[in-house]
């Protein structure tokens, strides 16, 4: 028997790396920061992912919905390198640069609606949600302000206020921020159709509160967090119209649903409304900081001198990454490509659902363009979530090569946010890797 070499015998670098980081995780984060995955991240490109041994994922997540250009976009780099030659910050409320100026006249172009617009940047989806606030206040002169059941708008005191979900955004922080009122977000899939949406807003007026009280409305086109619903078109122009009668602010938060996602540069422009103002954030600059409010000029100009800004607001570098982005979705024509592979991923997804081994788990399959999600449930029973299901198939997905989220308010749906510019073979793997972890986890006794 030969000898044993002792260096063949010992650990490689990489091995436990996984299980050695997230100690290190676990000994100096707060649990309050939550990981879906003990994978850690090592390097990234368009639609895949490496871990720190090596592990090879498609990417489903694209780090939620920031990634419609894919990681590491050669332009959106090349950009990002070319600023720091020249300088990281200034702060614009300081010395103002042109890439913040280039950027809002892009975004005010490219906006819903013909009315003249404005735009200020920050950093955070959570920030634009706050300052489209503060805007539509200082438009109204009044503090109330509607939103939905199911929305997320983020986790700062006022955006935390507007999201219509208890756990794990809101437990153990309140008191919330006061004068908001959450009404029912209308899912056809779940007996809550258009009609009862407006009636509950009805009822709010005539019963609880005048009109008058009311900044400003805020909705999801397509709701994120909340499972992907699309807002039927008929309910977003009953609020166009309401808005219009008692000179409330309508505001769009397209954090999740901007950027070509949906098939559309924004999710509004499918149904030709506008909003008055807007909030984006996530896609815009490729993986870099940014956010932005972008409305109507009269209303954007509500706010005094000096009552909107922040240090990092509008980061030099991240607005050159977003007018790179700007120039992919164009180029790449990403809005058409978002149709393409939204009508890919559903036929895709169809077909598991039609595995007699699968389809009394999956209740519905929907989405606009690429913005895809299946609800999973009991014996295909719309009023039983298969919570635990869910999240089991997401970390089994993950040990076999697939990074996907779970969402919505009761913890039974998978979203699926590829780049937009993944490969047809990539998406067709990945959906394979689902399928069969999914097989194998209603099927236990045959895996």
């Amino acid at each position: 028997m030969p000898p044993v070499d002792p260096e063949a015998q010992s650990p490689s670098p990489k091995e436990h790396a996984n299980a050695a980081w997230h100690q290190r995780r676990i000994d100096a984060v707060p649990r309050g920061v939550a990981t879906l995955l003990e994978v850690y991240a090592e390097r990234a490109q368009n639609a895949e992912l490496w871990d720190v041994e090596g592990n090879r994922y498609i990417d489903f997540a694209s780090g939620i919905a920031v990634l419609n250009t894919g990681h590491l976009h050669p332009r959106v780099k090349a950009a990002v390198n070319a600023q720091l030659h020249h300088f990281s910050h200034v702060c614009f409320q300081v010395t103002p640069y042109p890439a913040y100026i280039e950027l809002a006249e892009r975004l005010n172009e490219l906006a819903p609606g013909p009315s003249k617009k404005k735009t200020i940047f920050l950093s955070t989806g959570a920030e634009a949600v706050e300052n489209a606030v503060k805007i539509a206040r200082a438009h109204t002169g009044r503090s109330g302000v509607i939103a939905f059941s199911g929305g997320f708008h983020g986790r700062t005191m006022m955006a935390m206020a507007l999201t219509g979900k208890v756990v794990p955004y809101k437990a153990g922080f309140g008191p919330m921020s006061g004068q908001v009122y959450h009404l029912p977000f209308p899912i056809a899939y779940h007996g809550k159709g258009v009609e009862k949406a407006t009636q509950a807003l009805e009822d709010l007026f005539s019963a609880d509160l005048d009109p008058d009280q009311i900044a400003a409305i805020i909705i999801e086109p397509v709701q994120g967090e909340g499972g992907f619903y699309v807002a039927p078109p008929e309910f977003l122009q009953a609020l166009r119209e309401l808005c219009d009668e008692h000179g409330i602010v309508m505001i769009a938060d397209e954090v999740q649903s901007g950027f070509a996602r949906t098939g559309k540069l924004f999710a509004m422009d499918h149904w030709g409304i506008e909003p008055d103002l807007m909030t984006t954030a996530k896609s815009l600059a490729g993986g870099f900081p940014l956010s932005a409010v972008t409305g109507k000029a009269e209303i954007m100009d509500a706010a005094r001198p000096g009552g909107l800004g922040g240090t990092y607001a509008g980061s030099p570098v991240s607005c050159a990454a977003a007018l790179a982005v700007l120039d992919v979705i164009e180029d790449e024509c990403l809005c058409s490509r978002a149709e393409w592979l939204g009508a890919l991923m559903r036929e895709l997804l169809e077909q598991i659902q039609a595995d007699p081994q699968t389809r009394n788990a999956i209740g519905e399959i929907r989405g606009l363009g690429a913005m895809v999600a299946m609800e999973l449930v009991e014996d295909g029973d719309a009023s039983r979530p298969a919570a635990t299901l869910t999240k089991a198939l997401v970390q089994a997905c993950a040990s076999k090569g697939l990074i996907i989220l779970a969402c919505g308010v009761r913890g039974n749906v998978i979203r699926f946010l590829a780049p937009l510019t993944i490969s047809e073979s990539e998406v067709r793997e990945g959906l394979g890797i689902l399928h069969q972890a999914l097989v194998e986890l209603l099927n236990p006794a045959d895996a």
